[in-house]
């Protein structure tokens, strides 16, 4: 398995609201079993998990969030490998905070990824480079 964290993307939300969402995550082989996570995906193979998050918390988990907004959220991905590319969207309702993040999976397959998370609203998209095994 591999870490990977983004930056944060720095975005306009549905309305007049300005966000920030960021993105973590483990890139796997697999495949999974139920047993890793009850958000995974029983079987998959050669995937990346990915817990998206909005806002800011000057105290973390004690103190209301601020700059998170109804968004949805896409993650373009190169496979530098195979040549292999795709995009994956979600939206991603304003309470989804570090506290209760939001999970979703993409399968580039196995090698060296480039992911770009941008959202759907005007935002400065973010790019990093993770190795599936």
């Amino acid at each position: 398995m591999t870490q990977l964290a983004t930056p944060p993307v720095l975005t306009l939300g549905d309305g007049i609201c300005a966000g920030i969402v960021r993105a973590g995550g483990t890139a796997f082989d697999g495949p999974l079993d139920e047993s890793y996570s009850i958000y995974s995906v029983a079987g998959a193979t050669h995937g990346i998990e990915l817990r998206i998050t909005q806002g800011y918390s000057l105290l973390g988990e004690w103190t209301p969030s601020v700059l998170n907004c109804d968004v949805t959220v896409a993650f373009d991905w190169h496979n530098l490998d195979t040549g292999a590319r795709g995009t994956e969207t979600r939206f991603v309702p304003a309470f989804h905070t570090s506290t209760r993040p939001l999970f979703m999976h993409v399968f580039p397959g196995q090698g060296r990824v480039a992911l770009t998370m941008r959202t759907e609203r005007p935002s400065i998209p973010v790019t990093v480079e993770v190795f599936v095994p």
